[in-house]
């Protein structure tokens, strides 16, 4: 095996193209154009959000949590790609509607489209069903799980505000890359207020089976979650002190699961 070979076995990376003259091979530019295509498709297609709801129904009657959709201030897609702004911000009828919902809770998770309707589709709900799993382990109040279309990041701020949650839990589609269509975002925020910046986030990324695989990331989430809650900030005042070995483990966890 070559180290080339050897390369390839650790990263979808494109490690060592083969050439044909001055060109690619006809090989590695017709994937190259299929991933080109998947990465348009993820920023261009909606969810199956009906699916979406529906499942997340059933997850939140285990913990007797209600399940609400929103949508932030966008009209259109394209809106939400030129318009970022608009995306931060709900729509007044979706703010009407979790007023209704707000309590005193310790934390509230968010999902948002963003910019990868196939990391909604495909990893949204496997991570948080293993997330809901971990969390129902905890003395954590729990908020309302929300859904929002054509949101950003930044929703959860607005959304964590009205609903008086000391922490707001944002799982996103990241913008998609050439290799990775499909990879969700953790966002975790202390405090959540409308007018929040990213340095007061801490950020999960790449969360897909292909990369920060979900009971990692589920762990990491947790330990963060606790550490936000003892030190009463996130961002980048908070420093992250978790041992590796988590992921040792949970690597092992998976690779046992899958010889089954």
């Amino acid at each position: 095996m070559t180290f080339l070979e050897e390369w390839k076995k650790f990263s979808q990376a494109r490690i060592g193209l083969n050439r044909s003259g001055s060109s690619i091979s006809t090989k590695d530019m017709l994937r190259f154009r299929l991933d080109h295509a998947r990465a348009r498709d993820a920023v261009l297609l909606s969810p199956n959000f009906p699916r979406l709801l529906e499942k997340l129904i059933t997850i939140g009657e285990r913990k007797k949590l209600p399940v609400v959709f929103v949508e932030s201030q966008v009209n259109s897609k394209e809106e939400y790609l030129l318009r970022p702004d608009l995306g931060r911000r709900l729509s007044q009828d979706s703010v009407e509607t979790l007023q209704k919902l707000g309590g005193e809770f310790d934390l509230v998770l968010i999902g948002a489209d963003g910019l990868s309707a196939k990391a909604i589709d495909e990893n949204f709900l496997p991570f948080v069903t293993i997330l809901m799993e971990e969390l129902n382990k905890t003395s954590f109040r729990l908020g309302p799980i929300v859904l929002s279309k054509w949101g950003r990041v930044a929703i959860g701020d607005e959304i964590g505000e009205v609903l008086k949650a000391k922490i707001s839990i944002v799982v996103i589609g990241e913008r998609p890359g050439l290799s990775s269509a499909d990879s969700l975002g953790v966002y975790i925020t202390y405090h959540p207020q409308v007018g929040k910046t990213d340095e007061s986030r801490n950020c999960i990324s790449n969360v897909r089976p292909s990369g920060f695989g979900f009971e990692s990331a589920v762990k990491k989430t947790i330990y963060l979650i606790s550490e936000v809650i003892q030190r009463k900030l996130s961002g980048v005042g908070l420093k992250d002190e978790m041992p590796p070995e988590f992921l040792l483990q949970s690597k092992e966890n998976r690779v046992i699961g899958e010889s089954h």
